[in-house]
């Protein structure tokens, strides 16, 4: 399905629309995404691998959960959405993090990050998601440019752990 995402500036205004195929290989159309960082009581990050058959970054782990925004979608309804979509979050205790630009060769997302805290169960969405699972902050420092994790995930781990100081 080829979707209509907003198009943005760095302030978050919407300045126009396109489909979700033109964005992907199109970096000089931002669009807006949300993230969740899930973090369990001991401290955790919850963490997908993202499904072999993703368009982007297939078949590597990345954070919690993330998705588009739709036009004509505000951002925390995308985020409610992606909760329920990705690993079946249906309620939440939201803390907005930071809000950042993230350029790669392919696309230019303006990214908004919260957190929440939640054990699970978990239910994953098995069309975008392999696995789910809670990694201890040591294990993903461990795992940082081997190619395990998304470059995206690894830029936003460097954020949320500057949010811990």
């Amino acid at each position: 399905m080829d979707e209509l995402f907003p198009l943005v500036n760095e302030q978050g205004e919407v300045v126009g629309s396109a489909l979700r195929s033109e964005v992907h290989g199109n970096p000089a159309l931002m669009h807006p995404v949300v993230h969740c960082i899930v973090v369990n009581a001991r401290g955790e990050l919850l963490l997908q691998l993202r499904s072999k058959d993703k368009d982007v970054q297939p078949g590597r782990w990345d954070t919690s959960v993330g998705g588009h925004v739709a036009f004509g979608e505000p951002i925390e309804h995308a985020l409610a959405r992606e909760l329920r979509e990705e690993i079946g979050l249906a309620q939440a205790d939201l803390r907005f993090l930071y809000r950042y630009v993230m350029r790669s060769e392919i696309e230019t997302e303006l990214v908004h990050t919260y957190q929440c805290v939640a054990e699970g169960p978990f239910e994953h969405q098995v069309s975008e998601i392999d696995e789910l699972r809670f990694w201890s902050r040591e294990q993903i420092r461990a795992a940082l440019g081997t190619g395990v994790l998304t470059p995206n995930f690894e830029d936003e781990f460097a954020r949320y752990e500057r949010t811990l100081r």
